[in-house]
């Protein structure tokens, strides 16, 4: 069936609250802050669950521990990437197929630092509308509509991955709904107009809180396996001249990261504040899901994880890298990390 694509629908829905807003110099002083201390703002795609660590590294101090005033800025329809690319912002938190994406163009983006270790997208149906328990999954999917983040993003190259794993394709035997802005999925499930949901946390869990969806009937976390989700990718050419900011950051993201895996209590007074939307239970959930799915694994960009990645955005049809080939060795430095384990 023929590939739809929906315009962003601004404001459609509260699922994904709205992040800091940006500043236009990557790095630059403040007459504000304290002596030698360094400003710079990270993008990302959606304010989601899965970047708790770096949140955590803001809101214990971590960042301002190493002389950092980091801002997180949230920029959908790839302008995370783009802002990066423009010199906007330090660089960005996604995932590292998004550099490759731009590195074959090229550009020269690197990930620095993990912060989530898995797939973290989920297929949901609305209530009452799930496949049965062991039905087949090719079967069930076939001549749906489903509806899912934009093409050339990652939770896209999730969806049209899993479609090939069963077998399916994406252009003729399901329809897809692809929204620039994830903040429409809800709306396009509560009109009626899709069969199954691409989302992930804290769509996820405010779905079933309003009763737009059950629980997940598959679960891509558990299917991928390890996988560098959503990394901190940055220009070549910060890690080269200016090394020492990028080891101060990874420095603290790492504290963070390390705070969110050892403290379920502090993630879920931290996931309070950061998504008040939330009921204190469907949080709750949402926070026993993602550490039951090992969402957080360090800091550390393992080959296994990379490479699915890449694979993934392959499979996708995000990722042609024939002329320009992207692997862990080219995407990926590790020389900042602490904990290599």
């Amino acid at each position: 069936m023929k590939t739809t694509l929906l315009a962003a629908l601004v404001g459609a829905s509260v699922l994904l609250t709205a992040g800091c807003a940006g500043t236009s110099t990557a790095v630059a002083d403040n007459d504000t802050e304290p002596a030698g201390s360094t400003s710079l703002t990270i993008a990302e795609p959606v304010h989601g669950v899965g970047y708790l660590p770096l949140y955590a590294a803001q809101d214990s101090g971590f960042f301002a521990d190493e002389g950092l005033e980091v801002e997180v800025t949230t920029l959908t329809g790839g302008g995370h990437v783009n802002a990066t690319l423009a010199g906007e912002v330090f660089g960005f938190i996604g995932g590292p197929e998004s550099g490759a994406v731009a590195n074959v163009k090229g550009s020269d983006l690197v990930a620095v630092a993990n912060v989530v270790n898995r797939g973290n997208v989920y297929f949901v149906a609305p209530t009452g509308q799930e496949p049965e328990p062991g039905a087949d999954m090719a079967e069930y999917l076939r001549g749906k509509t489903i509806v899912g983040g934009r093409y050339g993003g990652t939770p896209n190259a999730i969806l049209r991955h899993v479609l090939a794993l069963e077998g399916l394709d994406p252009e003729t035997d399901v329809e897809l709904i692809e929204v620039e802005d994830s903040s429409a999925i809800p709306s396009v499930v509560a009109q009626g107009q899709a069969d199954v949901a691409v989302v992930a946390e804290p769509q996820l869990g405010l779905g079933i809180q309003q009763g737009l969806w059950g629980d997940p009937f598959l679960n891509p976390l558990q299917l991928l396996g390890p996988y560098a989700y959503s990394s901190i990718v940055i220009p070549r050419a910060t890690v080269d001249s200016d090394p020492d900011v990028v080891q101060r950051f990874v420095a603290a993201l790492e504290r963070g990261q390390q705070l969110i895996e050892s403290d379920p209590a502090y993630a879920l007074e931290l996931g309070a504040q950061e998504f008040s939307t939330m009921e204190p239970d469907v949080l709750q959930a949402t926070l026993d899901r993602a550490y039951a799915d090992q969402l957080w694994d360090g800091t550390v960009l393992r080959e296994e994880a990379v490479e699915t990645a890449l694979e993934v955005a392959r499979s996708g049809d995000i990722l042609d890298d024939t002329a320009a080939p992207q692997s862990y060795t080219n995407i990926a430095d590790n020389q900042f990390v602490t904990d290599q384990q």
